[in-house]
């Protein structure tokens, strides 16, 4: 229980009211304020040019990578350089086709609708989308029984912005109606430390660049958890009466909250010592690590999986999950002699 809970805070969960009137201003507006994803900003910005030139919508987006890569963020970005306004929703939150069209009713030419966690929508929402992203039109019945009939309803042009954490699992249908579709990528050590200045300014706090360094060192590639740990170690550094935010503050507040030299949490560990301890290192399969610590399968591929393959401290093959050399040595165990 303690590990979720722990979890949720780092990946950005469970959001704490008190520090939602921060979230919009942490939200760059524009291609150049947005920090990190420099290939992707380039063609973005060819895309919106191009599309602003022809006075037309801009061509559909898909956005997919891990949770917390500022996916969100990008299509508002997005929305914002076009000129025009963004609705917002997500795929579980459209449950019948009467919600897509009330959405798309609301629609003005050009404007964005995005479309969060997009794998997660009912089939029939699905197809309804087709024609509307093909053909601007929808297609939809009025009345029952014998006095059914259906109505050809125009839309104006749009833009969809899709977002997905799997997007393998699309049906092939609506990804190829995707014009221009993107890889979110880890951010770099260096422009998370950019995100955690920028979000130190925010917060009305000062923080030191070894500090920033160590802080982006632990964030797991990621912006939502640079800016969630931040924000407690200020706790921490406030509560001790530091005017600034040092290294020693960044190790002494993240070691109270489990977090380690490279980002692992409890659950990570616990994942990676499970794997060796039990099955020495593995190969494991998903489902019988997920038994083992207590965690559904997608918790484990979409959450913890990607960024321990980044670091390569896990890789996967044809029989399952394997634990490499390297985890071994960051967890300080040793290495089994056929390992070797």
């Amino acid at each position: 229980m303690a590990e979720n809970k722990q979890h949720q805070l780092l990946s950005g969960d469970t959001e704490d009211t008190q520090e939602e009137q921060f979230e919009p201003q942490l939200r760059p507006q524009t291609l150049a304020e947005y920090i990190g994803q420099n290939q992707l900003k380039h063609e973005l910005e060819i895309y919106i040019k191009a599309a602003r030139e022809r006075d037309e919508a801009l061509d559909h987006v898909l956005l997919y990578g891990p949770p917390g890569l500022g996916k969100t963020t990008l299509a508002m970005v997005i929305a914002h350089e076009m000129g025009v306004n963004i609705k917002t929703t997500s795929g579980p939150a459209i449950e019948k086709t009467g919600d897509l069209v009330a959405l798309l009713n609301e629609l003005q030419p050009g404007d964005v609708l995005f479309i969060d966690e997009i794998h997660r929508l009912p089939k029939v929402v699905e197809e309804m989308l087709y024609s509307a992203m093909e053909d601007y039109y929808i297609d939809i019945v009025v009345g029952e029984g014998p006095t059914a009939h259906p109505i050809h309803f125009p839309l104006p042009p749009f833009t969809l912005i899709g977002a997905t954490t799997r997007a393998g699992i699309l049906s092939a249908p609506l990804r190829d109606r995707f014009g221009i579709v993107m890889h979110m990528n880890y951010y770099t050590e260096n422009e998370l430390q950019q995100i955690v200045f920028r979000s130190a300014k925010i917060f009305k706090t000062t923080i030191d660049e070894d500090g920033a360094h160590e802080l982006a060192l632990r964030s797991r590639g990621t912006p939502r958890i640079a800016n969630r740990l931040l924000k407690r170690v200020r706790d921490f550094a406030q509560v001790a009466g530091k005017s600034t935010i040092d290294t020693a503050s960044v190790k002494q507040a993240l070691q109270l909250l489990r977090v380690d030299s490279r980002g692992l949490d409890g659950t990570d560990r616990k994942m990676l010592t499970t794997m060796i301890n039990y099955y020495h290192g593995g190969p494991v399969g998903l489902k019988t690590i997920a038994a083992n610590i207590g965690e559904e399968t997608n918790t484990i591929e979409e959450m913890y999986e990607p960024y321990l393959l980044q670091i390569g401290y896990l890789s996967r093959t044809p029989r399952g999950r394997v634990v490499t050399k390297a985890a071994y040595e960051h967890l300080h165990l040793p290495l089994p002699e056929d390992k070797h």
